[in-house]
């Protein structure tokens, strides 16, 4: 999720800090500065000097596919009723379980039917 709203936010912001991650995403920031750290030591994101945060080519990689999965996730369950709220918190639990195969099949299937 971390690295989901990374993008989101650089999409947004000139630039990422840890305390907008903090108050996108309701989290302390002990808890944010962990996660930074073990993202930055994974490879998927770098830290300048002044604290400005970007992501690495792995980690846009995983944050784009991951989001693409939270997009289709979400316009899918709305469009069987889901209310905004409920799909958005049901697509953020399951995007990052659902297998290769299973998220492929679905956006087939959205396709076919032309759900968004």
């Amino acid at each position: 999720m971390y690295l989901e709203t990374i993008l989101i936010l650089s999409q947004k912001l000139s630039g990422v800090r840890s305390i907008d991650v903090c108050e996108e995403m309701g989290y302390s920031k002990p808890s944010v500065s962990r996660a930074v750290g073990i993202l930055k030591n994974g490879g998927y994101i770098l830290v300048d000097r002044d604290g400005y945060i970007t992501l690495t080519d792995e980690g846009r990689y995983v944050a784009e596919r991951t989001y693409e999965r939270h997009r289709v996730l979400t316009a899918f369950f709305e469009s069987i009723g889901v209310s905004k709220e409920r799909a958005t918190e049901d697509a953020c639990k399951i995007e990052h379980d659902i297998s290769d195969e299973t998220f492929n099949a679905l956006k087939r299937f959205i396709a076919e039917e032309g759900i968004r």
